[in-house]
């Protein structure tokens, strides 16, 4: 990571702004420190699960009992499932950081707006790059 990005305390409340240069170190910095906290997040929800798994089992005298935390598990294993390949992106937008392509779209090189990357801070592509590419998808898919 850059010195630059290291360095910089946020102020208080702030919000990147279009009035500012796009992802000048201030606006790195609020999206490093959103995307680590998102992580930390995840991994400690993980952490609680296996936990949890650790101390249940399934030794439920009763089977429909049984049968129901096995299916609470399994889904609790699903979401955990997704939430580790939303880390690896999580992983993957803090690499665009530090190597100065976090923000632009991977397809055309423009910027991703600031709104869009606030609410999806590991968006790689503009909103209409997005939606183009899920109408190439859906045109192959129903092929």
């Amino acid at each position: 990571m850059s010195d630059a990005t290291t360095a910089i305390k946020l102020p208080d409340g702030y919000m990147p702004s279009s009035e500012e240069e796009f992802m000048n170190p201030t606006q790195l910095e609020y999206f490093r420190q959103k995307l680590m906290d998102w992580k930390n997040d995840i991994l400690r929800e993980s952490a609680e699960t296996l936990h949890n798994l650790q101390e249940d089992n399934l030794r439920e005298p009763d089977i429909a009992d049984r049968a129901s935390s096995e299916t609470d598990w399994s889904v609790e294993l699903r979401t955990r499932d997704r939430q580790r390949k939303l880390v690896s992106k999580i992983d993957s937008a803090l690499r665009r950081i530090e190597e100065g392509e976090y923000g632009y779209c991977e397809v055309t090189g423009e910027p991703i707006s600031l709104r869009r990357l606030d609410a999806r801070p590991i968006a790689t592509m503009t909103i209409e790059a997005q939606e183009a590419h899920e109408r190439a998808e859906k045109v192959h898919r129903d092929d």
